[in-house]
């Protein structure tokens, strides 16, 4: 399927800022607890670090980690530095990872997904000596994350995609 190469337009902050808002809502579904529920903050997240390092930065990774520590009731700062990690490192590839198709794209994402989840089992571990080990379903969550990488890529680049124009008096 050969899919037609767009120019984008310049991405809007609000856009970038509402996108956010609404992962971190929909982390707030009550569905929580369930094995294999995708991280959509850690999604959009990368996404953004990917598409827009200049804007989604370490800064907003941890600021957003926050939020969401205290949203689980957990260690404050657990996804804060989770978050900051995945941010640091999806900026890290974004060059290398935006060369390639969206399902390309969700095997280069799939190891941050992966060392996130590492990231929050080992702090826990270490903060609470008697917490065990959630078991290897836990990383199940990362797999369903990395399977809607496609579909956040095709959503939230969508607002920036310019129309398809028959125009061939104009030269872009």
């Amino acid at each position: 399927m050969n899919s037609p190469h767009y120019i984008l337009l310049p991405v809007s902050s609000a856009f970038i800022a509402l996108s956010l808002a609404c992962a971190f809502f929909l982390n707030f579904l009550p569905w929580g607890a369930w094995i294999g529920v995708p991280d959509f903050v850690a999604l959009v997240l990368v996404f953004w670090s990917i598409h827009q390092p200049r804007k989604v930065g370490i800064g907003v990774a941890f600021a957003m980690g926050l939020l969401m520590d205290v949203h689980d009731a957990i260690h404050l700062g657990e996804n804060a530095l989770a978050y900051t990690l995945l941010s640091y490192f999806a900026i890290t590839i974004h060059r290398r990872v935006l060369w390639f198709n969206p399902l390309t794209q969700s095997l280069h994402v799939l190891p941050l997904f992966l060392f996130v989840q590492a990231t929050q089992v080992v702090v826990r571990m270490l903060v609470a000596p008697d917490a065990q080990f959630p078991g290897i379903l836990y990383f199940l969550e990362s797999f369903v994350t990395t399977l809607l990488w496609p579909v956040a890529t095709w959503l939230l680049l969508a607002p920036q995609r310019r129309a398809v124009d028959k125009d061939d008096t104009r030269p872009i």
